[in-house]
């Protein structure tokens, strides 16, 4: 069995007119969100053993914020350029080239494509994830080419602004 957990970063600013769409940071409702999230995975007992995010400004802060908040040493965060902006095939290949030894693995990435990759694992889940939104999913299988799976049990959708 192997766990797989996506979360989309959390909001990011648009005040910087200056920067590319790479750099931009969270805004203060990010990185109000962004620990808040972690802690509802940690409530959930979300453990990964692996967090890999795309190396944007937003969303390698959204991962370093989470992984604080449950216990993940941030020197062991993975920065993996081929998330930035990717769809469900490109994450899918990410996912795919990870050791098979990790049992959980938490991947931080971008809309659409997280929205995409959600709705093949979980059909019809959601139309679009929310900034600082995760979905985790639990997968009868013991690799991580996850394209071959069969079924996929939900065992977290949370978003920030869900009622608890």
């Amino acid at each position: 069995m192997k766990t797989i957990t996506i979360l989309r970063h959390a909001k990011s600013s648009w005040g910087h007119s200056d920067l590319v769409d790479f750099d931009r940071p969270l805004n203060e409702r990010g990185e109000r969100d962004a620990p808040e999230m972690g802690r509802r995975m940690q409530a959930a007992d979300i453990r990964p053993s692996l967090i890999v995010s795309s190396p944007a400004a937003r969303t390698w802060t959204t991962a370093k914020l989470v992984a604080v908040e449950i216990g993940y040493p941030t020197e062991f965060l993975q920065r993996e350029r081929d998330l930035y902006h990717a769809g469900p095939k490109r994450i899918y290949d990410v996912i795919a080239a990870q050791d098979e030894g990790f049992k959980s693995i938490l991947i931080v990435g971008h809309n659409p494509g997280l929205t995409e990759l959600a709705n093949q694992l979980v059909p019809n889940l959601t139309s679009n994830m929310p900034t600082a939104s995760f979905v985790s999913v639990l997968i009868d299988t013991d690799t991580w080419d996850l394209q071959s799976r069969r079924s996929a049990e939900l065992i977290e959708y949370d978003y920030p602004k869900r009622r608890r």
